[in-house]
């Protein structure tokens, strides 16, 4: 019930903070997701983790603290990846859109691999320095990371964060692989993530009604949320909706378009009620929450992104406002801050605690020592590597143009748009 009345407050307070406030508010909601998420792990998961009696749901560092009175405030907190879905379906289509197919490669290659090695050589060294097992069981983990290059159904995680980033990847694969053919549009792409992911997620929801945790046809379902991430089957929704989303920000949807957004958000809404009940059934402290409560939190934030949108149409013309540049911080330290809150977060709680701390001055003062951090990683290691990265380049080959002028309406044309337009919304790079 607690759980219940905060997510209705979240609903509300966005409701309001996006019809009266004129600041550009992906960046911060991209954080609060961020930090939700880091909440999750290292208030709930730490600890209910144990109760989960189905393989794949590893840990390698643990904090050895037990929060369970937190429980009702926290266990929702990984809904925050589904919005990190939902804003990268918005930002890549917006890249996509109007750039040529290796420019929007490199700009992808050049955001995500400097803060993946950054952070992935400092959970190796963690992770070694912890003594979580021998050196080789880490070693092609990490370089499965260094690649991102998915592991497939088996093997391990170097942290098992690092399986949102075989969704992304497949996602940009799509998106990269759309732009070659000149011919399927960004509208087509959410057309087939939209009925594809709706489809097995219908499935999943019937399994769920006609089956418990301990049957094989649930456990099947279950597995493939996280394994199989990188075939899209129940996260290809959110990306579907971010992109529907970015369509409206230049345009009014059509019929059938509101329709497929429609079936996006009950797809979207089904794949998390899904989990949440799982979690529910499977975690004792947490049995008497409800599994609307991560659904609402989710819809709140869609709606926040929708209206924004919704009023980047509607300004269309009027110079947007320039974003803060503390709202683009906490937009650039999410990325690093996600990678690094799990296995480093928790290593550091750890070492306050058995320095003396107790374990909820442990907690935030981690997650502060790992804001701190990452704002170094994005503002001045991740800028080093990248400009690394770019000479390296620019040295051994050609680096791609953007799309020249008169082949980017090429790709407008599947949105209906005359020329491709930049979104209104202050953004940070997915």
């Amino acid at each position: 019930m607690t759980g219940f009345i905060i997510s209705t407050g979240i609903v509300a307070w966005t409701w309001s903070i996006a019809v009266k406030s004129h600041l550009p508010l992906l960046d911060p909601l991209r954080f609060a997701a961020a930090l939700g998420v880091a909440i999750f792990h290292q208030m709930f998961w730490s600890w209910a983790w144990t109760s989960i009696g189905v393989p794949g749901f590893e840990r390698t560092v643990a904090a050895d603290v037990i929060y369970p009175s937190a429980a009702a405030f926290t266990w929702f907190g990984w809904v925050g990846v589904e919005i990190f879905f939902v804003i990268s379906g918005f930002v890549i289509a917006n890249s996509a859109s109007t750039s040529s197919p290796g420019a929007f490669l490199l700009g992808r290659a050049l955001r995500l691999y400097p803060a993946v090695w950054v952070c992935a050589t400092a959970t190796l060294l963690v992770l070694l320095l912890s003594g979580s097992g021998p050196a080789t069981d880490v070693i092609v983990p990490y370089l499965h990371a260094m690649l991102m290059v998915p592991k497939g159904v088996t093997g391990q995680w170097l942290d098992e964060v690092y399986w949102t980033l075989a969704a992304e990847t497949a996602f940009y694969g799509l998106v990269f692989c759309a732009m070659l053919t000149r011919k399927i549009t960004l509208r087509h792409l959410a057309f087939g993530l939209t009925i594809y992911s709706a489809i097995f997620n219908a499935v999943a929801l019937v399994v769920l009604s006609c089956t418990t945790p301990s049957d094989l046809p649930y456990l099947i379902m279950l597995m493939f949320r996280v394994p199989c991430a990188a075939f899209l089957l129940t996260h290809g929704c959110f990306f579907a909706l971010g992109i529907w989303l970015f369509i409206s920000a230049n345009r009014r949807l059509t019929a059938l378009e509101q329709v497929a957004v429609a079936v996006t958000c009950l797809s979207g809404a089904a794949e998390i009620y899904f989990f949440a009940s799982f979690l529910l059934t499977s975690v004792p402290a947490i049995a008497d929450q409800s599994a609307l409560v991560p659904v609402m939190v989710w819809a709140a934030a869609v709606l926040l992104i929708a209206l924004a949108a919704i009023r980047s149409r509607r300004s269309a013309g009027i110079p947007a406002p320039e974003s803060p540049a503390y709202l683009r911080t906490l937009g650039l330290i999410t990325y690093p801050l996600y990678l690094t809150h799990n296995v480093i977060g928790a290593a550091i709680i750890r070492a306050l605690v058995d320095a003396g701390l107790d374990a909820t001055s442990a907690l935030w003062i981690a997650l502060g020592l790992l804001v701190l951090v990452c704002w170094v990683i994005c503002t001045k290691i991740e800028p080093a590597v990248r400009s690394a990265l770019m000479q390296a380049l620019a040295y051994y080959g050609r680096l791609p143009e953007g799309r020249p002028a008169l082949r980017r309406p090429a790709l407008a044309r599947g949105l209906r748009l005359p020329r491709p337009v930049p979104v209104k919304v202050n953004v940070a790079m997915s």
